[in-house]
């Protein structure tokens, strides 16, 4: 494959996972039809515990909170009480714990949960963000072979975009191992150290998330090699979703109900004002980390991500399927991990079209 070198940058960001839990279970997902059926005529009252994290990938989130969109949805009676994290494992624990109730998270962690708990825990109620990874390199790498003897990063070993950079790599034919060996040394290096890696020559490539991938891409010199929306079909992926408690699915179907409707709001708003959303994400990340992320790289991640209620569950089975392929999950069943009716009905009061969760519903 020959480098495509991206000549136009605009707009927006991408994902986050965290590492896979060796287990297999499922269940028949029918609490969303109780939820939702539960949640019709109800009217929302209490709180909702919300988790999110401080990246542009989780945008609907860092919108919903900094530009009051969830405040002007949501009934007078409903709060959210927000709290951030930094890692999938520690925000599907605290859901374990009833420590949250809903939370915005990557594939993985969501898979993770899913098999740990015996498909018990919790259920994937919408989509939220899709796209914005792939491969970027060295200006001298330009064919898949270049990579050969060659060190790349990802941000976690067996996370999302580990999963995807592995299970390319051995399409090509290429052997890695989880140690850093093989034909390409396939290397975890926590997002915030990549680029260093990169300038330093540690890494000669990396198969990275937004902001990360555009950061590398406009300040670091690094090369668009393979956008991961090459690889699915319909150029669309999982980056982040919205999964429940399914004790709080049962128990509190208005206020699931109520909150979908504040994420749809919100994802409304990113749409209508993407410069206005774009300012508002970097506000809350930077009250977040103390630190602000370039306009320019902001603006070309959310041009490289969409937006959408649609969990795109089809990604979510292949990404599971390849990281069973490439060693680092063991088969687990995925039937009944969405929950999609109270949704469904949001978006057909709205008078939108419905999403599918295909065969996992």
């Amino acid at each position: 494959m020959s480098i495509r070198r991206r000549s136009v940058i605009a707009a927006a960001g991408a994902a986050l996972t965290a590492a896979p839990v060796l287990a297999a279970c499922g269940n028949d997902g029918g609490s969303g039809s109780e939820a939702a059926a539960e949640a019709d005529g109800a009217t929302a009252s209490g709180t909702i515990r919300l988790g999110y994290f401080g990246n542009v990938t989780h945008a609907p989130a860092l919108v919903g909170l900094e530009a009051g969109v969830f405040n002007d949805t949501l009934p007078s009676a409903v709060t959210i009480e927000a709290t951030v994290f930094n890692a999938g494992p520690s925000a599907i624990e605290a859901l374990f714990n009833g420590a949250i109730d809903i939370t915005y998270i990557g594939p993985n962690p969501a898979i993770n949960g899913w098999a740990q708990s015996g498909g018990e825990a919790l259920h994937i109620i919408a989509g939220s963000t899709s796209g914005g990874a792939g491969l970027v390199v060295h200006e001298s790498i330009t064919t898949a072979e270049d990579l050969r003897g060659k060190a790349l990063a990802t941000p976690q070993l067996g996370n999302t975009q580990d999963v995807a950079a592995r299970y390319w790599l051995k399409e090509q034919g290429f052997e890695t191992d989880e140690s850093g060996g093989g034909d390409v040394a396939v290397t975890p290096i926590e997002n915030s150290e990549v680029a260093a890696a990169f300038d330093e020559g540690v890494v000669q490539a990396a198969w990275a998330v937004e902001p990360r991938y555009s950061d590398l891409v406009l300040k670091h010199g690094a090369v668009e090699f393979l956008n991961e929306r090459e690889l699915w079909e319909g150029g669309e992926f999982v980056t982040t979703h919205v999964i429940v408690s399914k004790t709080f699915l049962d128990e509190q179907p208005a206020l699931v109900k109520a909150f979908l409707e504040g994420h749809l709001a919100a994802l409304d708003y990113i749409a209508a004002n993407p410069e206005e959303a774009r300012t508002a994400s970097n506000d809350r990340i930077e009250a977040l980390t103390d630190k602000r992320l370039d306009d320019a790289v902001i603006a070309a991640a959310f041009e490289n991500l969409s937006f959408t209620a649609d969990p795109v569950a089809a990604s979510l089975q292949g990404s599971k399927d390849h990281a069973v392929e490439v060693g680092l999950l063991e088969e687990v069943d995925l039937k009944g991990i969405y929950a999609l009716d109270a949704l469904n009905q949001v978006l057909s009061d709205r008078g939108d079209a419905e999403v599918s969760a295909g065969d996992l519903g």
